[in-house]
């Protein structure tokens, strides 16, 4: 069983420490003949910044495959959906147990993601060490 998320991509960059690839995510009816005329399908393009010396693997414009473990994968979506969704929670039913008004407690569950992205502003350099991608040969 494989443990990586591989997406392919387009070399955007090569420097001596960071290569920059341009993906395309997309949904699974993207690729349907119709797509471009259903309002369902949708792609979206990013930008990955792989960390490492690639200069003599790839040049600008080449395609690539850019690897990144499942479980980097799964730490990313807990950080990014899980947590977040969480804390939510947790304050909207302790603000609405404490005040007895659903506005206020609507409110602080709201704000209360505003520490939290603040924490992981503060961490994104050990959040990124964890989140390693690679270019595969």
């Amino acid at each position: 069983m494989n443990k990586d998320i591989r997406h392919c991509g387009i070399v955007e960059k090569v420097d001596a420490g960071c290569t920059r690839v341009r993906i395309v995510q997309s949904s699974a009816c993207a690729s349907c003949k119709v797509a471009g005329r259903c309002h369902a399908s949708e792609s979206k393009e990013k930008t990955v910044d792989v960390t490492g010396d690639y200069t003599g693997v790839c040049a600008v414009g080449d395609n690539v495959t850019v690897v990144v473990s499942q479980r980097a994968g799964m730490f990313a979506v807990t950080l990014s959906a899980v947590v977040p969704l969480a804390v939510v929670m947790i304050v909207l039913a302790v603000a609405l147990a404490v005040t007895g008004s659903e506005p206020v407690a609507a409110v602080s569950a709201l704000l209360s993601l505003i520490p939290y992205y603040i924490l992981l502003y503060f961490l994104r350099g050990s959040i990124s060490s964890r989140l390693t991608f690679r270019i595969e040969t």
